[in-house]
Formats: structure tokens, sequence, C-alpha cells
């Protein structure tokens, strides 16, 4: 009884270590999840407000431009996927690359040719450990993205959707990032982000009664366009990176919650094992004594006969 009273002890301090570990990552993540969802709160205006500037100039002229101009036919496709650098998150990361798997088998059925592109390093490891090939990949900045990281890594994929496909280039370039919803819901989408689809854009405007204004356009749409291109790929990538670093952050504090109650739960159980165990030993013992006191008993009335 008392090797297994040991056992339990032992066990019970490893459980309160680990608890104190989750405990603090948890509080970690809850800081860290109310910074990124500010951020976000900042980016998302500016990046709707460029998409419908983009939008007017593309609906106001009849330039053919990568931005705004769909090609007749699609043959290679670029899918930019955002995941985390660190783990203990859930199924935070395995749901995006999940929703990246599935749009890559929906465009090769489609007859296209896909080039991948990964921000983080769950899912850098997760295509090398498939022997997957990536183009191009970002590592060390996901749980605080700055706008300089997100010019870096739309600084090829613009490269990619100006070339043309006969030297390499791409056609359509695709997003794939974890929405921030609340601090209870995040959810992996796929968004194509060129050509933006203008019929999309005016139908999101339409309900709310707004009327796309009218401009001219100095020194021509195609320049306006040139200028826009950049600045349109860059602000959505740094939106979608924000989404996913506050997303993350939010499944980390559920999921060290869920450890940490877990490890609460453990401690009860064994401390009531442990206190069994000690009550079974402390009832041996008193055995044992009375066993001993009732021969000892015996003896000394044997030999007063």
């Amino acid at each position: 009884m008392g090797a297994q009273l040991r056992v339990y002890k032992r066990r019970i301090r490893s459980v309160t270590a680990t608890k104190k570990i989750t405990k603090a990552m948890e509080m970690i993540a809850a800081s860290r999840v109310v910074k990124a969802q500010r951020k976000v709160a900042a980016s998302t205006p500016y990046a709707r407000e460029l998409t419908r500037a983009v939008t007017a100039v593309g609906t106001g002229s009849n330039t053919k431009h990568p931005l705004t101009t769909q090609a007749e036919t699609v043959t290679r496709s670029a899918v930019l996927l955002l995941t985390s650098d660190r783990g203990l998150a859930g199924a935070f990361n395995s749901n995006a690359i999940k929703k990246a798997e599935q749009l890559t088998e929906r465009l090769e059925r489609e007859g296209q040719e896909v080039v991948t592109y990964i921000v983080g390093r769950r899912g850098v490891a997760h295509y090398n450990f498939r022997e997957r090939t990536v183009a191009e990949s970002w590592t060390g900045f996901t749980d605080e993205p700055t706008y300089a990281d997100a010019k870096k890594v739309a600084a090829p994929l613009i490269e990619a959707i100006e070339k043309e496909t006969a030297e390499g280039g791409v056609d359509e370039l695709h997003i794939v990032f974890t929405e921030f919803v609340s601090m209870m819901t995040q959810t992996a989408l796929d968004d194509r982000l060129l050509p933006l689809s203008l019929e999309e854009v005016a139908k999101e405007a339409a309900p709310k009664g707004e009327i796309l204004p009218l401009y001219d356009f100095e020194p021509s749409a195609e320049d306006v366009l040139d200028a826009l291109l950049p600045r349109y790929v860059e602000s959505r990538i740094y939106n979608a990176l924000l989404q996913s670093a506050a997303s993350k952050h939010a499944a980390t504090r559920r999921a060290m919650k869920s450890a940490t109650d877990n490890a609460g739960e453990l401690i009860e159980t064994l401390s009531r094992l442990a206190n069994a165990a000690r009550q079974a030993e402390i009832t041996q013992e008193i055995s044992e004594i009375v066993g001993g006191a009732s021969a000892l008993a015996d003896a000394t009335a044997g030999s007063d006969r």
C-alpha cells in the first residue's frame, strides 16, 4: 500500500505542474487574442474600402487587367495557405490545411495546375512530411504579423500574377486562412483574391443600398489599377494574417483552458485514490496492531495457566 500511495502522490505533483503551465499559457493567449482582435478591427475597414476602390475602377473602365479580368482559360492557380508556427491550438492548423487540400483537389479537377505558398511552420512541416512541392514559404511571424511581413509574402504572388502562364505565372490567386468570428468560433475559409469578382462585390453592396462612386482616372484606368494591385494584395493578405493570428490565440486559449480543467479533474481523481490507499494502509496497520495485541494477550493468558 505504501508504494501505491507514493505513486499517486508523484502523479499528483506531475499533473499539478502541468496544470500550472497550461494555466499560464491560457492567460498569455487570452492577453494576445485581445491585441490581435483590435488589429483585425483596425485593418478590416481599410481592406474593405480598398476593395471598393478597385471595384469602382474595374466597373468604370473597359481596361483588361489581371486585377479585375478573368482569364478565358485558367491553367495555373496559386494557393496561399496561412497556418501558425506553433501548435497547442486544437484543430486550428488541421482545419486550415484540410480546407487548402479540398481547394487544391477542386482546382485540379477543373484541370488547373496548383502552385502552393505557405505561411507558418505547421503547414510547411505538413507538406514537407508528405513530400509535396511548395513554391515558397515564410515562418517566424505568425503570432504577431506586421504589414512588412504581408508585403514580403505578397511580393512573389504579385510577380506570379503579372507573368504570363507560359513564363511560370498564374491566372488566379487563392488564399486559405482562418477567420476570427468570436472567441469561441473560428472558421477556415478559402477566398479568391485575384482576379477580383466585381459581381460579388456589387451584390454585397446592393442589399445595403450602397452606390459605387464614379471616378475620372488620371492618367488612365490601367495606371490606376497598376498602382492599386500591390496595395490590394498586401492589404488583403495582411488582414488575413491578422485574422489567422487572432484565431490561433483564441484556439490556444480554448485548448489550454480545456487542458487545465482536465488536469484539475485528474488531480481530484488521483487525490481520492491516494486517500483511499492511505485509508487502506491505516486500516491494515490497525488490524496488524490489534492482531498482535490479541496474540500477546493469548500468550500471556497461556503462561498464567
